[in-house]
């Protein structure tokens, strides 16, 4: 009954290792068993003796023979272990939401989308998949210094990679016209002036909250200047048009803000025009006519809800109820779209899917799966505590949806040939993917001599294990490795805790380019890989990679993640 309840312990301690890619918990095996088994609590006394020798022998082995060990012991176990997780993810509820809701995705077409856009994005889907509604895509392109003609495509393609159920799509740029009414409305309504002062000089007048000599005009006198705006009269930087607020606001960023300016250069790729609304009037506008009745946005946006306030209020439109989310800080790749573009052009980066930046057509290259970004943002919701973006979970979420489908092959970088003296020669059979059978296997000829990662080449007398083929005993590790065959037992590799490494056969290794963030690896890998272009796959011992292409000089894989 011991060797029962010892096997028990055994196999919950490696599942425990194998999943968190470490030494097992103690007393999380122990909640394991007693969860699984609650019939064994009255026995606690006879498992803590058997815990600690298990322990010890799970955590002498290396990743990769928890792996098998637990394959053997449990198939059914690293079956379920395989499958996707659900998680079913509730986002706070929406105040005056029960009739539906219309919210909006509004980004600058400065470049492709990056993880960033991604929370605003998802969050606002949610909410419309939850409560039904539309779901408004807003090109906001009112600044023709900030338009990427080539981001109008990426930013619909990224959407559209992101699987967002977006029902309306408007550009800023075919409402200028909209934009010139409502903005000569607001002057008739004395919620707005043209001012023609100096932009120096306003800005000292604000900082002292003093008004400047064009807020005393007539509404005729601003209506005049208004329709000389629109003709051309006025130049860049002489003119433009402010909302009237409150001069004595404690934040000098809300006395009087610009709602118009005049910009000369450079032309907007899809209109004629010199009179640009700015973001804080059209946005407001817009939010009206289109019906949004929820905003979910960044608190970094607090101070434009409240410049927005002043235009609902002037014109008596109904508020859109609002929400702002913390800030979310995101480390290990560039976001910055000014950065993004300057590298591309400089040559540093190859182009907006280089997978050292933070693009979502980056993550795609890179075989991270769009259902994997959504449940990540959904895991960091709306809250307004600012926090710092988890890779872990990211690569975690997904791993659960990769895992199950990739298929695993051998990848060997920086390739030395061993010769293996002694050594029978076979085909070694691996599975094509653990615990899914009915996928079949790989072939894997041995004759002679194969090809290993170099700095798994230890000093002479050092025991290796050829994963899913022998053992071999190190004789020599210099330029010209050699080695000797000394057997087929796992036990023994395991008793001598032999390293379990990868492999291939010299004679039909593929050239394979493996890319990561950190650099390039070179090396070799089986010949099944070339049928897997635009796949993911798992390269045994170094983690999952999106086959990229297939070419007559080798293979180009990027690195995912383990």
């Amino acid at each position: 009954m011991d060797e029962d309840l010892k096997r028990i312990i055994l196999i919950f301690s490696l599942q425990n290792a194998v999943k968190h890619h470490g030494v097992p918990k103690s007393g999380t095996v122990i909640g394991m068993v007693m969860g699984k088994y609650p019939e064994l609590r009255t026995r606690a006394k006879e498992i803590g003796p058997l815990l600690g020798g298990v322990l010890a022998e799970v955590e002498g082995m290396s990743h990769e023979e928890r792996e098998i060990r637990l394959q053997e012991l449990a198939p059914d176990v690293v079956e379920e272990m395989a499958r996707p997780r659900v998680h079913i993810k509730e986002l706070p509820p929406l105040e005056k939401a029960e009739s539906g809701v219309v919210m909006r995705f509004a980004p600058n077409p400065s470049g492709p989308l990056h993880l960033g856009h991604a929370r605003a994005a998802v969050l606002n889907d949610a909410y419309v998949r939850r409560y039904g509604g539309r779901y408004v895509l807003r090109i906001e392109d009112t600044d023709p210094k900030r338009v990427d003609p080539e981001a109008y495509r990426m930013v619909q393609e990224d959407i559209g990679w992101l699987g967002l159920n977006i029902t309306d799509i408007v550009y800023q740029s075919d409402r200028f016209d909209l934009y010139y009414k409502y903005g000569r409305e607001l002057i008739e309504r004395g919620g707005a002036y043209v001012c023609t002062c100096d932009n120096e000089m306003f800005r000292e007048l604000k900082q002292a909250k003093t008004a400047c000599p064009c807020r005393s005009a007539e509404i005729e006198d601003n209506l005049e200047s208004w329709e000389k705006m629109l003709g051309g009269e006025f130049y860049e930087g002489s003119a433009s048009v402010r909302v009237r607020t409150d001069l004595d606001h404690p934040d000098p960023a809300m006395r009087d803000y610009p709602a118009f300016r005049i910009l000369n250069s450079p032309p907007h790729p899809r209109i004629e025009a010199t009179v640009y609304p700015l973001m804080n009037f059209s946005v407001a506008v817009d939010d009206h006519l289109l019906g949004i009745t929820h905003v979910i946005r960044g608190k970094d946006h607090i101070a434009n809800t409240r410049r927005q306030r002043y235009i609902f209020d002037y014109f008596g439109w109904d508020v859109p109820v609002y929400r702002h989310y913390g800030r979310m800080g995101i480390e290990g790749v560039v976001l910055s779209t000014s950065q993004m573009r300057e590298g591309i052009r400089s040559g540093v980066y190859h182009g907006w899917d280089d997978i050292r930046l933070g693009t979502l057509r980056a993550f795609a290259r890179r075989g991270i799966k769009p259902e994997a970004v959504r449940d990540a943002v959904m895991d960091i919701g709306v809250g307004d505590t600012d926090i710092s973006f988890s890779w872990e979970n990211l690569y975690a979420q997904n791993k659960n949806i990769i895992d199950p489908v990739s298929n695993r092959y051998f990848f060997v970088p920086d390739p030395v040939m061993v010769h293996i003296s002694d050594a029978p020669r076979q085909v070694a059979h691996p599975l094509l993917h653990p615990g899914q059978d009915d996928k079949g296997t790989r072939t894997l000829p041995f004759n002679e001599s194969v090809l290993v990662p170099s700095s798994e080449i230890k000093d002479a007398g050092t025991m290796i294990r050829l994963k899913d083929l022998f053992n071999i005993m190190i004789e020599s590790a210099g330029n010209q490795p050699q080695a000797v065959f000394t057997g087929d037992s796992l036990a023994e590799a395991r008793a001598s805790k032999a390293q379990i490494i990868q492999w291939l056969p010299v004679e039909n290794a593929i050239p394979c380019r493996l890319l990561t963030q950190e650099g390039d690896l070179e090396g070799v890998c089986e010949p099944g890989v070339m049928k897997e272009e635009g796949n993911v796959v798992q390269f045994e011992r170094v983690g999952f990679a999106r086959i990229d292409a297939v070419k007559p000089e080798g293979i180009i894989a990027y690195f995912s993640h383990r």
